[in-house]
Formats: C-alpha cells, sequence, structure tokens
C-alpha cells in the first residue's frame, strides 16, 4: 500500500510535465485520466485509513483534512479547465500547486513532514539574517546609484547604466551568485578603474561574508529542529 501510495504520488506530481505548457505535451484527455484515476487512489487510501482509524481522531487530524481538500480542489478545476477548453477559452490550472499537499500529508509521509516542519521553523530564525542581507543589497543599490547614475554611462547594448533603482537591485542581487560578474562592472570600471572597488567590497560582504552567515545560520537551526523532530512522538 506505501508504495502504491508514493507510486501514484509521483505519478500525479510527473503531470506537470506533460500538461500545457508542457516539456512532452501529450492530450488533454490522457493527462486528465491519468489525474481522475491518481485521485481516485488517493480517495480510496483516505477511505481505507477512515476504516481503521476512530472517527473522532480522523476528522480532528489535519493531514487527511488537507488531502480532502486538495482532492476536491483538483478535481473542481479539472472540471473546470475541461469545460472552458470545450469553449476554446483559455485557463490556467491554478490546482497543480496543490499537488504536493499529497507528498505531505499522506500517513506513509512521516519523514518528509519532519523535514517539512523543520523548515517551516527554520524560516522565522532566519529572518533576521536575510533581512540584514537584503538591507545591505539596497543600500549598495542606493549608493551604485549615486555613483554611477548621473555619469550616462552605457552598457555593452547600448542602454542606460545604472540609471533605474530596481533595476540595480536585481543586477545586484544577482551579483551575489556572481552569475554576470564581471560583465555588471564592466561600463563602470571602464569609465575608472577605481570603481571596480565597490563591487569587490560588495562581493567581499555580501556573497562570502553573508552568504556564509546566512548557510550556518539555516543549516544549524534546521540540524536542531530536526533533532526535536526526531526525538519527539512520531506522528
Amino acid at each position: 500500500m506505501q508504495a502504491a501510495t508514493y507510486f501514484f504520488i509521483f505519478l500525479n506530481l510527473s503531470l506537470a510535465m506533460f500538461e500545457e505548457p508542457a516539456v512532452y505535451p501529450l492530450p488533454f484527455l490522457a493527462t486528465s485520466l491519468i489525474e481522475v484515476l491518481c485521485l481516485l487512489v488517493f480517495s480510496g487510501r483516505l477511505m481505507h485509513f477512515a476504516k481503521v482509524t476512530p472517527r473522532n481522531i480522523f476528522w480532528k487530524d489535519t493531514k487527511n483534512i488537507c488531502v480532502m481538500v486538495a482532492i476536491l480542489m483538483s478535481l473542481t478545476d479539472l472540471a473546470v479547465y475541461g469545460t472552458l477548453r470545450i469553449y476554446n477559452v483559455r485557463s490556467i490550472r491554478w490546482s497543480r500547486i496543490v499537488r504536493p499537499i499529497f507528498l505531505i500529508n499522506f500517513a506513509e509521509s512521516r519523514q518528509i513532514r519532519r523535514a517539512f516542519r523543520s523548515i517551516r521553523n527554520t524560516f522565522p530564525e532566519i529572518t533576521y539574517v536575510f533581512l540584514l542581507f537584503m538591507f545591505s543589497v539596497l543600500m549598495f543599490s542606493l549608493m551604485a546609484l549615486k555613483l554611477f547614475g548621473e555619469r550616462n554611462l552605457k552598457t555593452a547594448e547600448g542602454l542606460p547604466y545604472f540609471t533605474n533603482y530596481l533595476e540595480i537591485v536585481f543586477d545586484l542581487y544577482v551579483l551575489v551568485t556572481t552569475a554576470n560578474s564581471p560583465d555588471v562592472m564592466m561600463p563602470a570600471f571602464d569609465f575608472s578603474w577605481w570603481y571596480a572597488l565597490f563591487f569587490i567590497t560588495y562581493v567581499i560582504i555580501n556573497t562570502y561574508i553573508f552568504m556564509s552567515v546566512f548557510l550556518a545560520v539555516v543549516y544549524n537551526n534546521y540540524r536542531k529542529h530536526l533533532k526535536v523532530m526526531c526525538g519527539g512522538v512520531n506522528s
């Protein structure tokens, strides 16, 4: 039963590769039949679980409620999408985002729930580091606007360089990953090589210091919460 449940969960999640817009598109009828089959299996698994569980415990378990709501939402969305498709009305399968609920909330997914809870409990504790990091990016972006915005610099494509604050924030955010390095600093570097010190300082502070601190906080808090979950009562 556990292997069958995981198989149909995997099949349900894999439908995103074949539904429009898809990597390997299949006819709507084929994907909808597969999804209905998966939902029927999930419903049968839920009814089986209800048979062997006291009613008051079954209805108080939020995992069961989440699975039932996800099934109803998926069926409703499938019916609405199919009806609109008949009348050539373009729409979006919004229920795709609820599919991971099946992976998390079935009784067999105890280890996945532990990991998910650890991630959820870690978020509040890393918020302060993330906000501090974003504050640094915003301040460096403001400095970049003041340094380069009024010098009429141009990018290699001939576009204005660092004249829009939001675009600067995005470019410097990408620079944390070094994906756009050194291209992002070349117009300023061509104007004066001293401006390279601005980008070097930015990379040292945000890439090498903040990212290391951020990774350490995430890892330590996640490990702490995971130990608490493993030491607690299985759910």
